[in-house]
């Protein structure tokens, strides 16, 4: 009895529905015109079928910021079934959080049904492991139960495209308005649930410039230790988000702070604390910021390249101090970070064999004599390594001439080439002094 009473009550059972706040479009300034073609297209398709439908999450958040959304993602009452019974091209997917994919042409929209709490003596659809953690949750619920079960305030926002209306039910719009970043529910259970939140914490407030109220910070230090749980694969794809949202040197700060990046970077402290290392991974983490804001694309390898180069540096060195040859040394200090490196972050093997290239070309770029600067232009990640080379150069650890010969090199005719090849590694060129061939009937020398 007092077991069901308290599943009542923790559910909100017990509570009635929230309201929303209705917020016209003259106040919040979301035109229906820049919401997504195959969003659109989806939430008309569901409310022409009877149901409701809303553009829900991170694209309402943008949009009131004056961002464009990279995706939109669409909430309905309608379940998974009854959404892919609506659209031809579509498919359901998941297991922990059933959703269904939505295909318009080359476009993809995530539709997920309104969830609701579940009794806690009920596991046939609701299963949590020993700490809290939430394996598989596919219990229905109305809107406002599924705007109370979202992470943060601000992430609890819909739009209805039919009437251009904003609908809040926990004051998101106003915290974002105010820059504050405020979790929905008892902080502690929230995070209990998924570990993950408390990484989504650092990448909202660092990529919506926002602060986390005192109730939302206080429970994550004490509660990082729960991202050990969580597999490495989504560890990764999380990680992976706050590197790429155009924020990422500000979001590995906020990591950092909130003593986050063990569970993720394990490496990341040790490099962060060496002067030259730590001015190496801001660098990169900023250029890539630079790129993601202009459009250029980017290279998750690279990055990851970068934030561990330092310390398959030191693994380098301490295999040659050991007396290993340099390239098997390198092979071994690569090897063996990433293998340490997989436990906490599952980084693809696709992933992994391009960041051991851009390794192993780096010392390749000393050796200017002969033949091999040109067969190290041939190599088809040239470019990025020589970027990953000037990075080097720029935090100090080589030198800048390095970095300004390969640059003239490369752009360099054939005449010019040969000039420097011989301009550059005739004064250091050590010759090998031919053995003289003994004469015939030379007599053996005593063994």
């Amino acid at each position: 009895m007092i077991t069901k009473f308290l599943g009542r009550v923790f559910s909100g059972r017990m509570f009635k529905s929230a309201k929303p706040r209705i917020i016209p479009v003259a106040e919040h300034g979301i035109s229906r015109e820049r919401i997504g073609s195959c969003a659109l297209r989806t939430c008309d398709a569901l409310q022409e079928a009877g149901y409701s439908a809303f553009v829900v999450g991170g694209a309402v958040r943008d949009l009131i910021l004056g961002r464009t959304p990279k995706d939109f993602d669409v909430a309905t009452n309608a379940t998974p079934e009854e959404v892919r019974g609506i659209f031809r091209r579509s498919r359901i997917i998941g297991r922990r959080f059933r959703i269904v994919h939505v295909l318009c042409g080359r476009d993809l929209v995530e539709v997920t049904t309104f969830r609701g709490p579940a009794d806690v003596t009920d596991t046939s659809h609701q299963v949590e492991d020993e700490h809290g953690r939430l394996l598989r949750d596919n219990v229905w619920g109305d809107q406002s139960q599924d705007a109370a079960r979202r992470d943060f305030t601000i992430n609890a926002l819909f739009y209805d495209p039919a009437r251009e209306e904003v609908w809040d039910y926990h004051g998101g719009v106003a915290d974002l308005k105010s820059k504050k970043l405020r979790i929905i529910g008892d902080p502690e259970q929230r995070y209990r649930e998924d570990p993950v939140r408390m990484l989504r914490a650092a990448r909202f407030a660092a990529s919506c410039g926002l602060e986390m109220d005192a109730a939302t910070r206080k429970p994550v230090k004490a509660l990082a230790p729960l991202l050990a749980n969580v597999p490495a694969a989504r560890l990764f794809d999380e990680m992976l988000k706050l590197l790429l949202c155009g924020h990422a040197a500000e979001c590995v700060k906020r990591l950092r702070k909130e003593g986050l990046h063990h569970g993720l970077l394990p490496m990341l402290d040790v490099i962060l604390e060496q002067p030259m290392g730590e001015r190496f991974v801001m660098l990169a983490l900023k250029n890539t910021d630079t790129r993601i804001r202009t459009g250029k694309t980017i290279s998750p390898a690279f990055l990851f390249a970068a934030l561990l180069w330092h310390e398959v540096l030191a693994a380098w060195k301490k295999h040659q101090a050991r007396g290993m040859p340099p390239v098997p040394a390198l092979h071994e200090a690569m090897d063996g970070v990433l293998d340490q490196q997989t436990e906490q972050l599952a980084i693809p093997r696709r992933y992994s064999s391009d960041m051991k290239e851009l390794w192993i070309m780096q010392p390749r770029f000393e050796q200017r004599a002969g033949q091999r600067p040109y067969r190290l232009l041939e190599q088809p990640r040239f470019r990025a390594a020589y970027d990953f080379l000037l990075l080097r150069c720029e935090s100090g650890e080589v030198e800048k001439s390095l970095g300004d010969w390969w640059t003239s090199f490369q752009d360099a005719d054939a005449d010019a080439r040969a000039t420097m090849l011989v301009a550059d590694s005739a004064p250091a060129k050590k010759r090998r002094k031919r053995r003289r061939r003994k004469p015939a009937d030379a007599a053996p020398a005593a063994e």
